[in-house]
């Protein structure tokens, strides 16, 4: 990444990863008044969406999208999305060696985009991305505990408060160098 920073003081560093969503709410602590023990609803529906997402770790600015699986041939196109989003910038692409996220599919990508360069998180890592607290934040505000009869609904919302939250990120102040953080 320091070379990256040197090369390219206002290049874009963006973390990818991928999540999971299921219908079924998922539980986590609450408070609730004492001697009113919280009701959540739950759906016997094994629906899911997975969830592409990229975080510009120094504006905070999350991209995501629903998919119906993770694979290579998804993930080049999110790759591509990404792209053309920064259509001019040079992109540090950081992954965390998912299986999905190599293959055949995504060598092309590489091979026409010269300004795109990819580097991976140390394996069995996922504290290191600043991508898994995005996943937690969003999941605390949209499908924890949640009500809703729709699934669709449900992804619409995981979805829009992906895309128009502002997360904190402090990935740069934590592993870039001080001298290039001041930006």
């Amino acid at each position: 990444m320091t070379d990256f920073l040197q090369n390219y003081p206002r290049g874009i560093i963006l973390t990818m990863d991928q999540l999971s969503l299921y219908f079924q709410a998922t539980l986590t602590r609450v408070w609730a008044p004492k001697g009113q023990t919280p009701v959540v609803k739950l759906s016997p529906r094994r629906h899911h969406v997975h969830f592409y997402g990229a975080l510009e770790v120094r504006t905070g600015r999350e991209m995501a999208l629903p998919a119906d699986r993770q694979s290579a041939e998804i993930t080049a196109n999110f790759i591509c999305l990404l792209l053309r989003l920064f259509p001019t910038q040079p992109i540090l692409l950081l992954l965390d060696r998912a299986p999905w996220q190599v293959g055949p599919a995504i060598s092309p990508v590489l091979v026409d985009n010269e300004r795109l360069e990819l580097s991976y998180y140390p394996p069995a890592c996922p504290d290191f991305t600043p991508q898994e607290p995005v996943w937690s934040q969003v999941r605390e505000a949209i499908s924890h505990h949640h009500g809703y009869p729709q699934f669709h609904t449900l992804v619409d919302d995981f979805e829009t408060y992906l895309n128009e939250t502002p997360f904190d990120t402090n990935f740069m102040q934590k592993y870039a160098p001080a001298i290039l953080c001041d930006f």
